[in-house]
């Protein structure tokens, strides 16, 4: 009764490894020895793996420099010392103050599929680190079984009288598989690629977080510009329904006449239309928001109007070096990396010869009574060598497609380091043109609205035609609604720039 597990040298079908074993069984008094001729043949097939290319088995994978530039392009005083201050530090809670917002992002941190989806890999990852480290270890297994035969008398082997035609026997063992005896480790760089790949998949947790917190503010910032459009244009169209009643009452009096009754009209009209446009665009709005927190579609609660909307005093970027260890998907490609720089050592590592033992220790006998007394014990110990002498360039091309792997990691690495740097500059330029753009439109709508008063006013006192006032209210109408775009933008930038830095996932 051997159980014994052939170890595979990860060759091809036609690999040829010389295999050598020494077995011991004993049961009553029968013993084989064979330690001598083993111990020889260890020694043999070192020498044999000397003459393979394990040349570069010695190198480390290590994860490259990344040159940072001294300050993010788009700060406002580039010229200025940096600050080491960073809105990234800030809690999400901290940074978006309206409560009703906090409750939504509460929300999709706790049902946010994607969320759910990284969490579920994260635990993939934890449980084959647990099956790759389990390989370190002897995998020892229990057995125990009862047979009982019944023969015929006048079969194949007759039977005489008094013997008994039924004869029972039972054996219980304790049975170890091939336990690999990690000398040049194979196994512990198996289990750090693996660790390397659980620590990867929880950055990777860490940079949905960022994603869901950002992409939460963000649309319900964008929801609550389409809600203040909304307002505008409904202020906007009783505004304009008021003037079309008095235009059409001086019409009737002969103090109007029908063209200008018709650019009344067709003001009103124009409001009319954007209203329910609006209210579509909101109502998708609240759709994607609601699955965003992973809830069936439907009406979102508000907080907050857009005016009212808090905007941090002080937005500091940082330094660009802690960029590096703070936003989670580059820390997540830095392990992807040494994951794949720790399986180039597997490969190049299975070069060398393999050394298992596999055995078992019981006892077997035909009777309960005596099933664990000293005679009745069964054991074998089975060392086994395996080199690879012969496998087709498996091994070479094996080392060569991890290689590639991590340079495909690598190019990953470096491509996701610039495009956060990128992310951050373009952020910061995007806050400060947008607030120029906010300030300018903010004094247009002022202005405009001036404009329209003034501009009625000399209609009704007869100074000058409808047209003017109309053209003056038309154009207040679209830079109310190009002004309630920038303060979302202003709102926006915020949001990315936050996200850009690595901020959102501190809990």
């Amino acid at each position: 009764m051997l159980f014994s597990k052939k170890i595979s040298d990860g060759g091809a079908n036609r690999s040829l490894p010389r295999r050598i074993g020494a077995l011991i069984l004993c049961k009553g008094t029968s013993k084989v020895h064979s330690g001598h001729f083993l111990y020889r043949a260890v020694l043999i097939l070192l020498l044999i793996a000397n003459l393979f290319p394990t040349e570069a088995i010695a190198q480390k994978s290590q994860v490259p420099t990344v040159t940072t530039p001294p300050v993010y392009r788009g700060v406002p005083d580039p010229n200025a010392p940096p600050d080491p201050q960073t809105i990234a530090d800030t809690k999400w809670f901290d940074v978006f103050r309206d409560p009703r917002l906090q409750d939504l992002i509460r929300e999709a941190l706790t049902y946010n599929y994607d969320l759910r989806e990284a969490v579920a890999r994260v635990d993939l990852a934890r449980a084959n680190l647990g099956l790759t480290r389990s390989e370190q270890y002897p995998q020892i297994y229990g057995g125990a079984d009862f047979t009982t035969v019944g023969r015929s008398r006048d079969g194949e082997v007759r039977i005489p009288e008094p013997a008994k035609k039924a004869h029972s026997f039972g054996s219980v063992f304790i049975n170890l598989l091939s336990f690999e005896l990690d000398i040049w480790g194979r196994l512990r760089k198996q289990t750090k690629a693996a660790r390397a790949d659980l620590l990867a998949s929880e950055e990777a947790r860490k940079a949905v977080l960022t994603t869901i917190v950002g992409d939460v503010a963000g649309s319900y910032f964008i929801m609550r510009e389409l809600d203040f459009e909304l307002e505008i244009a409904r202020r906007t169209l009783a505004s304009r329904l008021d003037s079309l009643r008095i235009i059409r009452l001086r019409e009737e009096r002969g103090v109007a006449n029908k063209l200008e009754l018709r650019q009344a009209e067709e003001l009103v009209y124009d409001a009319s239309e954007t209203i329910p446009l609006l209210e579509k665009l909101i109502e998708q709005q609240e759709n994607f928001l609601s699955v965003l927190i992973g809830k069936n579609p439907g009406p979102i609660t508000r907080g907050l109007s857009l005016t009212e909307e808090q905007l941090p005093p002080n937005v500091p970027p940082g330094l660009p070096s802690d960029l590096l260890v703070r936003r989670p998907d580059i820390r997540s490609a830095e392990q992807s990396l040494i994951a794949a720089g720790a399986r180039i050592d597997v490969a190049r590592k299975a070069y060398l010869p393999r050394i298992s033992l596999s055995g078992f220790f019981g006892f077997e006998s035909t009777s309960l009574t005596g099933l664990f007394k000293s005679p009745q014990s069964i054991w074998a110990f089975v060392p086994e060598v395996s080199q690879p002498i012969f496998t087709g360039g498996r091994l070479k091309s094996n080392v060569r497609f991890t290689q590639a792997q991590r340079d495909l990691f690598l190019v990953d690495y470096e491509r996701i380091i610039q495009n956060a740097f990128r992310e951050v500059s373009d952020s910061l330029i995007a806050r400060r043109k947008t607030r120029e753009v906010r300030e300018q439109r903010a004094l247009l709508v002022a202005t405009l609205r001036d404009r329209v008063r003034l501009s009625y006013m000399r209609y009704t006192g007869g100074v000058s035609n409808l047209l003017e006032a109309l053209d003056a209210d038309r154009e207040l109408f679209n830079a109310e609604l190009s002004l309630a775009q920038a303060r979302r933008d202003e709102l926006i930038t915020v949001v990315q720039l936050y996200k850009a830095l690595g901020g959102g996932w501190q809990q």
